[in-house]
């Protein structure tokens, strides 16, 4: 599906509330909770070959996001991780980001809205790396968001919840509007935290250093990589990170879902080669990522 299709005119089918309804059919009123007052949670998923990476990593994270923003779903994490699998299947797609999302419906329009009911949708859409293929093993520019990352007195930042994207909205647009491709963001303290949608890795004389989550998302492919980066006995050191360190270090990669393992080339004033870790971590990840598909076939196939 063409980039330029709005997502309200695409083809298919969407999980909404328990049922497939066809894509066209899948709206919601105007005045829903969760537009006005920003109460949904989501999660981004990719299906490779068919099958969801870390999909009950993903669907437990979802329902933990939803019970911090008090809400409720009304299905239980297998009935929910089996909707997933359900509308990758009816889309037809091997491979595909799948976007759950959970948010209050229009039964209230307050601040308030104990009564507005927790409604749940799923669709799933061909989506393509998140940066261009061809840059990529080049290196994304970054530049440094205006924007920091919340205190965690101030947000609920271990959800993954739409209104902690706003600012996230604001700096990625600004990056692109100078020409890099995304930007990295700053804490409350003035530590390096992560990009717009991604979370941030270094390298320092062979060790990988990473920023401690404390007050953003500890990313479901950051804990993968991690561990990746452990099971090949590279040392990984998770601390704050000041940005007059950022000169001391020899490569830099994000890590999600959309981002998968993405090396970067410059932040701002700061250059970076992708070298011999970014590389392994990058097939590590690939390689691991067909290892559970393969794994999930097996056992589907036993």
């Amino acid at each position: 599906m063409p980039e330029t299709v709005p997502f309200d005119q695409r083809k298919g089918w969407i999980w909404l509330d328990g049922q497939l309804v066809p894509w066209e059919d899948a709206k919601v009123h105007v005045l829903t909770h969760g537009l006005h007052y920003a109460s949904s949670v989501f999660e981004g998923e990719r299906a490779y070959s068919g099958r969801i990476y870390k999909l009950e990593e993903h669907t437990e994270r979802l329902f933990e996001s939803a019970r911090i923003l008090d809400m409720k779903i009304p299905f239980n994490e297998q009935e929910i991780g089996d909707a997933c699998n359900q509308v990758v299947q009816a889309q037809g797609f091997e491979d595909a980001y799948v976007r759950p999302v959970v948010f209050r419906g229009s039964e209230q329009m307050s601040v308030a809205a104990p009564r507005a009911a927790t409604r749940i949708a799923i669709a799933v859409w061909q989506w393509p790396s998140y940066f261009d293929p061809a840059q990529k093993m080049k290196g994304i520019r970054l530049t440094v968001a205006d924007w920091k990352r919340p205190s965690p007195e101030t947000a609920p930042y271990k959800s993954k919840a739409a209104g902690l994207y706003m600012i996230c909205t604001l700096s990625k647009h600004k990056a692109e509007a100078e020409g890099y491709h995304d930007a990295l963001m700053y804490d409350h303290r003035g530590f390096v935290a992560e990009a717009t949608g991604a979370n941030v890795f270094f390298v320092e004389e062979g060790k990988l250093v990473t920023p401690t989550p404390d007050c953003f998302l500890d990313g479901i492919t950051r804990r993968s990589v991690m561990a990746l980066a452990r099971a090949r006995q590279i040392p990984v050191i998770e601390r704050h990170i000041a940005p007059e360190e950022l000169g001391r270090f020899s490569e830099c990669f994000l890590t999600g879902t959309a981002a998968e393992v993405t090396p970067v080339s410059e932040v701002r004033e700061h250059r970076f080669t992708p070298g011999r870790i970014t590389e392994t971590l990058m097939h590590d990840y690939m390689e691991d990522v067909r290892k559970e598909v393969s794994s999930v076939n097996l056992r589907a196939s036993a």
